[in-house]
């Protein structure tokens, strides 16, 4: 069976069928770096490499772009009607809007390293790549559909009648004002930057265009630069918000396309907006968190990882500090199978007689089906505990145990949620005394005596132990 994911452009699930057989391009937005990466863009940063992952673990080869946005954008696309966001956050701390970008690029890279995400192939800053957007800028304006007012361009979006196929708005009905301050000098109030003029702006560049005035680019047209620079004129797959469709990749789609005259992207994949506590993240509600917080609070990358990806990107993902719980909950129910099964394989635990091989090779099945659906990861974590579940009721022999292991690996290479494999510690290395206050704490239960269980069992927790429950009974793994 064949990937398929949903296609924002198509409006249904298509088969992935690469330009070039065997290689995938991805672009993915990436972070506008003027201020702590928050935990919402850390659900799309996530998706993104989930895909990466699963796309590499069917046999393709990848080339992955995500692009960090250092020159900033407007709030709104005219000067007047909102600000660049890298200014502001300059004007707030009376740092550079340099120092500002690199400040945060270098905390977002942290995240990305804490929250294990595989590391896109390129990540090119938006002020490398002022000259290749003055060649797209030039193209346009040398067949019309750009315009020069002032020393700002902008792109004729009636020259372009494709425009609003992605997010399904048609121009007439897109209300002047809406999304764009008034604007006398634009031809068409919904025409949009391509290069701004603002001489109190910080970052300026010399014209990288015939005729351009000192000046700095518009948001959209860097996406478009950096992408053909590195995946070239068509790409396979394009990810982002869903606040990225309108009017980001809208705009992308047009100066992209009108300057090649091809089809930029195959598909369009856009991840929902996290909400956090049943409502929209938001600083006022006291609900917005930044991933550096997260940490903060005791919670590992590893299981902040999990919390944002166990939903499948295009559903609501409801983020609680009780989902975390359950992340660090499941994720050492996982861990717990892998110690055992490793024991099992490095002859540390007795073996047995059962073969966990058709039960792995079951749960693999129903994980490939599963991400194969446009990355269902839901049901892909279901297929990961239907396996935790015959591991732990199974007594394996060496070899069934290894074949256990080795989709358990898969499943890791895959979601990165888990953590490495455990090392094999031998049952054996379990000091006598506390093998006794097991023996003690189980004979307490079964005289009903559940204080004296209760003391037994702080007793081993207090050394460093912790009693692991299994069908052939309890255990002690170090804690």
């Amino acid at each position: 069976m064949a990937i398929r994911l949903y296609n924002s452009l198509t409006r249904r699930l298509d088969e992935l069928r690469p330009l070039t057989p065997g290689k995938v391009t991805m672009y993915h937005c990436g972070p506008t770096v003027y201020s702590s990466p928050h935990i919402g863009n850390f659900r799309s940063f996530l998706f993104a490499d989930v895909l990466r992952r699963f796309v590499e673990d069917q046999g393709f080869a990848v080339t992955q772009v995500m692009n960090v946005t250092d020159v900033g954008h407007l709030t709104l696309d005219d000067i007047e009607g909102g600000e660049d966001k890298m200014e502001a956050a300059s004007r707030k701390t009376g740092k550079t809007a340099w120092e500002i970008a690199r400040q945060f690029e270098d905390e977002f890279h942290n995240c990305q390293r804490q929250l294990l995400v595989r590391m896109p192939h390129h990540m090119p800053r938006a002020t490398d790549f002022i000259a290749q957007m003055g060649s797209i800028i030039d193209d346009l304006l040398q067949k019309g559909i750009a315009y020069q007012v002032n020393g700002n361009v902008y792109f004729a979006i009636a020259a372009f009648p494709g425009y609003g196929k992605l997010s399904g708005k048609v121009i007439d009905e897109l209300e002047e004002g809406a999304r764009v301050a008034v604007n006398e000098e634009k031809r068409d109030a919904r025409d949009f930057a391509l290069w701004k003029v603002d001489h109190k702006h910080q970052m300026q560049w010399d014209a990288p265009f015939r005729g351009g005035a000192r000046g700095f680019p518009g948001w959209h047209i860097e996406c478009s630069a950096m992408s053909m620079h590195y995946l070239g004129r068509q790409i396979d797959i394009h990810t982002g918000g869903e606040d990225n469709m309108f009017p980001h990749h809208e705009c992308e789609i047009a100066q992209t396309e009108a300057h090649t005259g091809q089809q930029f992207v195959q598909i369009w994949m856009h991840a929902r907006h996290l909400l956090v506590n049943g409502t929209k993240m938001s600083k006022s509600l006291g609900n917005f968190y930044t991933v550096q917080q997260v940490l903060d609070l005791g919670w590992s990358g590893l299981e902040l990882r999990y919390a944002l990806i166990r939903v499948q990107y295009r559903q609501s993902l409801n983020f609680t500090m009780d989902g975390l719980g359950e992340a660090r909950a499941s994720i050492a129910r996982v861990q717990g199978a892998r110690a055992r099964l490793a024991r099992i394989a490095a002859g540390k635990e007795p073996a047995g007689a059962d073969d966990l091989a058709a039960a792995a090779a079951r749960a693999e099945a129903a994980f490939t089906a599963a991400m194969q659906e446009d990355l269902n990861v839901s049901e892909a974590l279901a297929a990961v505990f239907a396996l935790v579940g015959d591991s732990n009721r199974a007594q394996p022999t060496a070899a069934a145990a290894s074949a256990a292991l080795r989709s358990f690996a898969r499943f890791e290479d895959v979601l990165g949620c888990f953590g490495a494999e455990p090392k094999a510690e031998a049952a054996g290395d379990v000091p006598a005394a506390l093998q006794e206050l097991l023996s003690q704490r189980q004979a307490a239960k079964k005289a009903k005596d559940f204080a004296a269980a209760d003391r037994l069992r702080d007793q081993i927790a207090a050394a460093g132990w912790k009693i692991v429950d299994t069908a052939q009974g309890p255990r002690l793994e170090r804690a």
